[in-house]
């Protein structure tokens, strides 16, 4: 069963959000088990607006493409360059080394606790 750590919020489209400042956002374990191996990840640009609830990206596997939502709005303040050049760490790590990227945050878009994403998705919290 696939890990829903404790320490972060969810959104329901399986995107979690850490409460640091910028805040480090990635998919969950559940969508990288979900998708099967990660081969492809599109992200923001540095710079660019998000807006919670609306696409921001995309993670393509060899399974499907699945779009990325952000939970947030804000601002992209940096990007994880070593997702994009090895997308298989979202599989690997996809709450350590395979964040995606952190926001400035002016606003929160809807999130789940811990235990409320892992009751409605599946998973176990630790």
């Amino acid at each position: 069963m696939s890990k829903v750590l404790s320490s972060l919020r969810y959104s329901a489209e399986h995107e979690w959000i850490d409460a640091s400042s910028p805040a480090k956002i990635g998919i969950t374990q559940v969508a990288a088990d979900a998708l099967g191996d990660v081969v492809y990840v599109d992200l923001p640009e540095v710079g660019d607006t998000v807006t919670a609830g609306e696409t921001c990206g995309e993670v393509e596997s060899t399974k499907s493409v699945s779009d990325l939502y952000s939970p947030v709005t804000g601002t992209i303040v940096e990007v994880n360059q070593e997702a994009v050049d090895n997308p298989a760490i979202l599989n690997e790590d996809p709450y350590g080394a395979g964040w995606l990227f952190t926001v400035e945050v002016t606003e929160e878009g809807p999130l789940l606790s811990a235990a409320d994403y892992a009751s409605a998705n599946g998973g176990n919290v630790e």
